[in-house]
């Protein structure tokens, strides 16, 4: 028998919920063996052993609340042991350091976009309502109106999603100018503002992926899911489109809901709008999840190619787990108004292909699912890899 299984660990509460999938109802009853180290299901003479990762421990008396769902297989909560990692995720300004340099790549194609960056200054940035509230503040006119936080030379202004560099900085790989998609021609970095939305897009010159866009004629702002920052010494490395965004976006919602107790976001693109809303549920998760044999690999894998023959028979994760919403072609208006003028709600930007890309991943998570995991309340249910 196919023994597929899915492990959600809080690692907060040291508890699991396992969901054991294609368990082979029909042939009842189905035995269940679980040792602190592994967990073995057997139906007749057919028996699959999964041994669980060293990172995990089960206890075996806590097991309760077994039950069989048409669709899902068999629940069943436990205790569990996992290392509490005090740090998941490292931030944008951890990972960027003064006087250290880095090369800055194009995460689709890997081209070198900013080559020995190295930085005098890297600052974060305030929050975007900065300027209304010192008006709220001031008892006086707002002292900062006409003030821009543009960087000078040598600088790296950190945001919310995004880093802001002054494209005077002797950075920038020579011959690599910004490109106008609309017009199809080169366009000076020195020239004057840009006025279409369009031309102010910051174009990969090899593989012509949105990097970021012009904030002014001396600042360019830089997208953090569009590109991939390593210290000049490292190589390299590939990694998945799908992975990336994970990642990257994991990381924005932790930090996020970590400095300003934060747990709902509303994702919008670069045009404006609002694609996703979203409310993170937890960022404790670890995530074990088994294929069992051949035979199962096509009931559902969470990460889909993230777990592949060669990763081994079981695979773990840190996520965060979300509840979104789509907002795309007027879907949940209301909603969207609502969280829009909520104070609660964190707007978060990226480009919008971005924004599409993170409604696709989310998307095949939920279905990947057991299907009554999918859904709460009027939220779908997701999980991102980090």
């Amino acid at each position: 028998m196919a023994g597929a299984l899915l492990l959600e660990v809080r690692r907060r509460t040291q508890s699991a919920l396992l969901v054991i999938r294609e368990a082979n109802l029909g042939s009842l009853p189905v035995d269940i063996s679980i040792t602190s180290t592994s967990l073995e299901v057997g139906s007749g003479e057919a028996c699959t052993t999964v041994m669980l990762p060293a990172e995990v421990r089960v206890a075996p008396s806590s097991c309760r609340g077994l039950r069989c769902l048409p669709g899902d297989g068999l629940h069943l909560r436990l205790q569990v042991q996992a290392g509490s990692d005090t740090k998941l995720v490292s931030t944008l300004s951890e990972s960027l350091k003064p006087q250290k340099s880095y090369v800055f790549y194009c995460q689709a194609c890997g081209d070198i976009i900013i080559k020995e960056g190295k930085f005098l200054r890297v600052l974060p940035l305030p929050s975007e309502n900065w300027s209304a509230l010192v008006e709220e503040w001031c008892c006086h006119p707002n002292p900062f109106v006409k003030s821009k936080l543009h960087p000078q030379k040598h600088d790296c202004f950190l945001g919310d999603t995004f880093f802001l560099l002054n494209s005077g900085n002797e950075l920038c790989v020579p011959g690599s100018p910004l490109y106008s998609p609309e017009t199809g021609r080169h366009t000076s970095q020195s020239g004057s503002t840009l006025k279409s939305k369009e031309n102010t897009r910051v174009i990969c010159k090899r593989c012509k992926t949105m990097l970021g866009e012009t904030v002014s004629s001396e600042t360019i702002k830089y997208y953090v899911t569009e590109l991939i920052i390593r210290p000049s010494e490292e190589s390299f490395s590939t990694v998945s489109r799908s992975q990336f965004v994970q990642s990257m976006i994991a990381q924005c919602l932790v930090e996020f809901s970590s400095a300003k107790s934060t747990f709902r976001f509303s994702i919008k693109g670069d045009d404006g709008k609002v694609y996703i809303l979203v409310w993170l549920l937890n960022s404790d998760t670890l995530l074990v999840e088994s294929l069992g044999s051949s035979s199962s690999h096509s009931v559902f894998t969470l990460f889909g190619d993230s777990l592949r023959p060669d990763s081994g028979p079981v695979a773990t994760w840190n996520a965060v787990k979300v509840l979104y919403q789509p907002c795309i072609k007027s879907r949940n208006k209301d909603l969207a108004d609502a969280w829009e003028n909520d104070i609660g709600v964190h707007p978060l930007t990226f480009p919008s292909e971005t924004c599409l890309e993170l409604l696709l991943i989310l998307g095949l998570s939920t279905a990947s699912l057991p299907p009554s995991l999918r859904c709460m309340n009027s939220f779908q249910v997701a999980f991102l890899k980090m």
